[in-house]
């Protein structure tokens, strides 16, 4: 039997809008791996999904502020001087920068205020708005965050599927005649919009009732999703005080719709013991052994620390951030750990910044632990090399949206220990060396004697012979490299892509094969 013909179907077109981005590929228009500016996870993610999406063949376009300023640190002065020529000279690039003064001289995506933010935003969306969604016309749209919280709106009015990621639980919220002051004709979808109260009627809401940015993205949005499974249902279930019950309630609504999910983020591809510069020795699964010793020489070194190849090191990755990342837990316990396994050499590597730094600095200070605890202001190639060093990495967050460094650790070979929250609990789980499952330590309740015991369960398994040890590290590495990569991540977005347009991104489908007529009328 032929195989049937086949018949090419038109590839959907999809329009990420997104506030930052840290690369753009080849070939996506003129100086596209020009336009970087991150802040965040959101800029790796938006990358990593731009990327996958345009080497698989989909017809792919980003807006993205003009970030001029920033852009303009990576040309030299010939290139600077022909940069708005370059910008015109291919009106077919899949690159679209929104372009106002009120950011084209910032140093970064946002400010440190959040009235200049609300007019950053809203410059962003009017051109997206405006310019940029009827120039493409696209069969899809992708915002992100609250800076792009009025779109999934102005989508929903024009027919246009739009998915919404929330990747940080912060809003902002604005009136609407501030709106459309700024440009946004939002009177054509305003009640695609969700407000502080409910709204009456268009003139009396105008003035007078804000609308919540974040909430309107999910309000607005066809499908929505935040970027951990668990870190949603924590949210829908009302566990975390600090969500606002409007974001609560709409997110609820959309899963209950079936028009909510969870992806997790991935580490940046940099993340590479295999290829890492700040490293001093690189290494893979396999010789992981050798290359974590002479890492973890080189960093006890230069932190001062007592230089023992068989001492277990701890690191902590995280900004000293007492009302999430809990670094107190951790003061509440230092001297205690750090006595109790006095003679194993254990050791506590801080690399961060944080209003909690300077009570490490004072337990260290108090109790004379120079030679077992260091504490560095955060630095890149440090930060990296920790990674690589040490045995174990703390994460004990109260709540944790997705969280990356418990997933670079297993890429580098060393072992998070985690409160069981969010994206923790999507990504570690306990320990069982008999039955070779799991790739960390977990404590299931937020206080300093449930990190104790994970600190405890983590020594035990360091008490253990180095045989076995180096089985385990080979294999979280092993598990954390197929699992943890923005291939696997963009490739959930891709599924999500085609369940809403119902209909693939790339490819062909069979073409229905002609009916004999003749053997028809035979067989009736």
């Amino acid at each position: 039997m032929k195989n049937p013909k086949i018949h090419r179907i038109k590839k959907p077109r999809v329009l990420i809008v997104t506030p930052e981005v840290t690369y753009l590929p080849d070939g996506m228009g003129n100086m596209a791996n020009y336009f970087s500016a991150k802040a965040g996870g959101l800029a790796d993610v938006s990358a990593a999904l731009v990327s996958a999406l345009f080497r698989a063949g989909a017809d792919v376009h980003v807006a993205l502020p003009d970030y001029r300023a920033e852009f303009s640190r990576h040309f030299d002065p010939v290139i600077r001087r022909e940069l708005s020529r370059i910008r015109s000279s291919m009106p077919d690039d899949r690159v679209h920068l929104a372009e106002d003064r009120a950011f084209f001289y910032l140093r970064g995506v946002y400010s440190n205020y959040q009235a200049e933010n609300i007019k950053i935003s809203l410059a962003f969306q009017r051109e997206v708005i405006n310019h940029i969604v009827p120039q493409v016309n696209p069969d899809l749209i992708h915002a992100n965050d609250w800076m792009t919280g009025l779109i999934p709106g102005m989508s929903r009015f024009l027919g246009i599927p739009c998915l919404f990621t929330v990747h940080n639980i912060h809003t902002v919220k604005a009136t609407l005649a501030h709106i459309e002051d700024r440009g946004i004709d939002a009177a054509t979808f305003w009640q695609g919009l969700f407000y502080e109260w409910p709204p009456t009627n268009y003139e009396e809401t105008r003035d007078t009732t804000p609308v919540d940015f974040l909430t309107s993205g999910v309000f607005g949005a066809h499908f929505v999703n935040t970027v951990s499974p668990t870190f949603l249902m924590e949210i829908i279930e009302g566990r975390h005080h600090f969500v606002e019950e409007n974001l609560r309630r709409e997110l609820a609504n959309k899963w209950h719709a079936q028009c909510a999910t969870g992806i997790l983020n991935a580490p940046d591809p940099s993340y590479n013991p295999e290829t890492d510069p700040a490293l001093v020795r690189q290494y893979t699964p396999e010789d992981a052994a050798v290359g974590k010793v002479q890492n973890k020489r080189y960093l006890q070194k230069i932190c001062g620390l007592k230089e023992d190849d068989q001492a277990p090191v701890f690191f902590w990755p995280s900004r000293l951030d007492p009302v999430q990342k809990g670094c107190q837990l951790l003061t509440d316990i230092l001297y205690k750990v750090v006595d109790k396994y006095w003679g194993q050499n254990l050791q506590v590597v801080l690399v961060a910044n944080g209003p909690y730094q300077k009570h490490f600095r004072d337990i260290v200070e108090m109790h004379g632990l120079y030679d077992r605890v260091a504490i560095w202001d955060f630095e890149e190639r440090i930060h990296r090399l920790a990674f690589a060093a040490t045995d174990f990495v703390l994460v004990p967050s109260r709540f944790e949206p997705c969280g990356l460094p418990q997933m670079i650790a297993a890429l580098y070979g060393a072992l998070p220990v985690v409160h069981d929250t969010g994206g923790l609990h999507d990504t570690v789980e306990h320990l069982d060396v008999r039955r070779g499952t799991g790739n960390g330590f977990v404590f299931k309740f937020y206080d300093s004697q449930g990190l104790f015991w994970a600190i405890d369960e983590a020594m035990r398994w360091y008490s253990l012979d180095q045989g076995t040890r180096q089985a385990t590290v080979r294999r979280v590495m092993e598990d954390g490299t197929a699992r943890f990569n923005h291939e696997v991540c963009a490739r959930q977005y891709m599924d999500l892509y085609e369940r809403m347009l119902q209909r693939p991104l790339i490819g062909t489908v069979p073409m229905p094969q002609k009916t004999d007529q003749k053997k028809k009328v035979a067989a009736t």
